[in-house]
This record gives structure tokens, C-alpha cells and sequence, in this order.
């Protein structure tokens, strides 16, 4: 019987799939050090390990590969391995995102089904509003006030460009609801314009984290500028043709304001053009107009409040106003909150 002659096919030169058994185990990481996310770019991620305390460093880092499609976003509290000195080069790994208290979110659009995490951990949302160049859009802040209803986070309204128009008119439409409001002004050259009621906004963000929204122009870069002297973030200019801003801001940042009594930071974001509410349920926006809901309260069972809803007691709310001013007031709310649900239930196309 001959022998059997062997060449190089008979070797294996590497070991087929499956050699080394997977595991489902993963490291706890005990070792791991806490962080706050302050700045997100590329796939890098800007952390403050031991925020207020001795050892405080800041670092970066990246995101590991056992957190999968986990989004991380400024706000976040983080566990850190490796290199978390903040030494030039080092080049830490996020392994694990804490629980979040809140997270405010939004969508492109209201059918738009995929959710986009803006920040995490926000006490109170800013929305930045100027009362001239450009116009302020009551739609785009019933938006605002009704994600942070969803995110059971509070409101701030501020008030921008005071000295190009009276801002009476939006303090009574929204401080009557429990949203607080803020009012400032600027005066003097632009190189060395003066803010006022810098103060007023100050005592709003003491102790609390603040995510700030607006539409591009409406100041909201020249507020944190103030608030946060190094910060150096871009301001622009209104267009004269469109009366919209140019964005300025291209990624959203967290700052920790100085001068304050407890630790206050504020989260800088690119300007918005819509806001979508495809993650709020419709059932929940009434929630977010205070006033509409005890009127609503009184509605016969499964009225939808919408338009065509019959004996809706919205309607009766504006019918039985006590004047002409105050009955156009009243309108303008109903109008903004069945704007919002109907296209949130996709029957109108509303994304200011």
C-alpha cells in the first residue's frame, strides 16, 4: 500500500470560526472612575472626571464597543477605564451610561420615528426667544414646553432683544401657565454691547443644569458668551431676506457658569429649525398648557378636543371670554394646542 504524500493543503494554517467559545460575560469594571460628558465631536467624547471635587481633570474619551448604539450625549454620567489622566495623548473608554433623570428629546418631524437624545440629566429647558429679528414663533415655544412636559423637566422662557419690542404680550401668554420668564436687552456697539437682566437669568440658572433651544440668531450664543466669559461660542447675524439666523453653534456643549452660589451648568445647542414631537403621545399634550387643562377638565368623557370635537369646552373657554383682547388670547392658545395635535396625529403638516 503506498504511502500517503502531504503538501501544504493538509496544514491548517489558522483556526476556523467558532475556536474560542463566546461569552455572554462581560467585566465589571470596578476600577471604572465617574465623569460628566460635556462636549460630544466625531466619535470623541470631552469628560470632567470628579466634576467639584480635588481631583478634578478634564479628558477624552471614546465609547466602547460592548455599549453598542447607546447614544451618549452632553449631561450624561459616565464610567471611565483606562487612561483617564487628561495628560496630552491619553485616551479613555466609556463603558457604561448611569441612569438618566431626564432626557429631552425631539424628532424631525412629528411621523419621523426615530427619537434623537439631545442632552440627559437637565433640571429646566431655556427657550431662547427674540422678540424682533427675528419674530418670535409662539409654535416653535408650545413645542419646547411640551417636550419638557414629556421629559418632566421645567421651563424657562428668555426673552431676547428687549429694546426692539415690548415682550408683554408673551409674559402674559406664558407666565399665567407656570412658565417662568426672563426678560433682556442690549444696548451700546456691538464689540461692547451691555446685556440687561443678565442677573434675572443668572438667579433662574443657579444650582440647576439648563439646556438651552432657540432658532438660529435669536441670541442664544451672545447669552451663554455672557454667562460664561471663556466660552468663546460663535454669534451670527440675522439674514435680511429669509429673517432667519445663520447657525453659528455646530455642536452641542455644557458649560459651567462662574459666579454662581451652587455648581450651575448650562448646555449650549445648534440652533433648531422645527422640533418635532413624534415621541410625545398625543394624550400628553394637553399636559404641557396648563391653562387648556383645567378648561379641558370639564369636557364631556372622550372628547378629543380637536376641532371638530363637539361640545368641547375649548371652544366654550373662548366663546365666553370677557373681551375682545382676552377672547383673541384665548383663541390663539386653543388654535396653538390643536395645531400641535393634529399633527402630531399626522392630519396637518405644522413643524414651526
Amino acid at each position: 500500500m503506498a504511502q500517503r504524500q502531504y503538501d501544504e493543503r493538509d496544514v491548517r494554517v489558522r483556526p476556523g470560526r467558532g475556536s474560542r467559545p463566546r461569552t455572554k460575560q462581560r467585566p465589571e469594571h470596578a476600577d471604572a472612575v465617574s465623569a460628566l460628558v460635556t462636549g460630544v465631536d466625531r466619535g470623541r467624547y470631552t469628560v470632567l472626571v470628579d466634576p467639584g471635587g480635588p481631583d478634578e481633570r478634564r479628558t477624552v474619551a471614546m465609547k466602547a464597543r460592548e455599549l453598542g448604539r447607546n447614544r451618549v450625549v452632553p449631561g450624561d454620567r459616565v464610567d471611565l477605564v483606562g487612561d483617564s489622566s487628561g495628560d496630552e495623548g491619553s485616551l479613555a473608554r466609556i463603558v457604561r451610561i448611569t441612569d438618566r433623570r431626564t432626557v429631552l428629546r425631539r424628532t424631525a418631524d412629528d411621523t419621523d420615528p426615530i427619537e434623537r437624545i439631545i442632552v440627559a440629566n437637565a433640571d429646566q429647558l431655556v427657550v431662547v426667544t427674540a422678540l424682533a429679528d427675528p419674530e418670535p414663533r409662539t409654535r416653535m415655544i408650545d413645542r419646547c414646553v411640551a417636550a419638557a412636559y414629556d421629559a418632566r423637566m421645567d421651563v424657562l422662557l428668555a426673552l431676547t432683544k428687549a429694546d426692539l419690542a415690548d415682550p408683554a404680550e408673551l409674559v402674559a401668554m406664558y407666565a399665567p401657565i407656570g412658565v417662568r420668564v426672563v426678560v433682556t436687552q442690549t444696548s451700546g456697539p456691538r464689540d461692547e454691547r451691555v446685556i440687561h437682566g443678565l442677573s434675572d437669568l443668572r438667579e433662574a440658572l443657579d444650582g440647576r443644569m439648563s439646556v438651552l433651544v432657540g432658532h438660529s440668531g435669536v441670541g442664544k450664543s451672545t447669552l451663554v458668551n455672557a454667562l460664561v466669559p471663556d466660552a468663546s461660542r460663535a454669534t451670527g447675524v440675522v439674514n435680511d431676506v429669509t429673517g432667519r439666523g445663520r447657525h453659528t453653534s455646530t455642536s452641542a456643549v455644557a458649560l459651567r457658569v462662574p459666579s454662581t452660589d451652587a455648581p450651575t451648568w448650562v448646555i449650549d445647542t445648534p440652533g433648531v429649525r422645527s422640533f418635532g414631537l413624534a415621541h410625545v403621545d398625543p394624550q400628553h399634550l394637553l399636559g404641557a398648557f396648563g391653562d387648556l387643562a383645567d378648561v379641558a377638565d370639564e369636557c364631556p368623557r372622550g372628547c378629543t378636543h380637536a376641532d371638530d370635537a363637539p361640545d368641547c369646552e375649548l371652544d366654550e373657554w373662548v366663546a365666553t371670554a370677557p373681551d375682545d383682547e382676552v377672547r383673541a388670547a384665548r383663541a390663539a392658545r386653543v388654535e396653538s394646542f390643536r395645531r400641535l395635535l393634529a399633527s402630531r396625529l399626522g392630519t396637518a403638516d405644522d413643524r414651526t
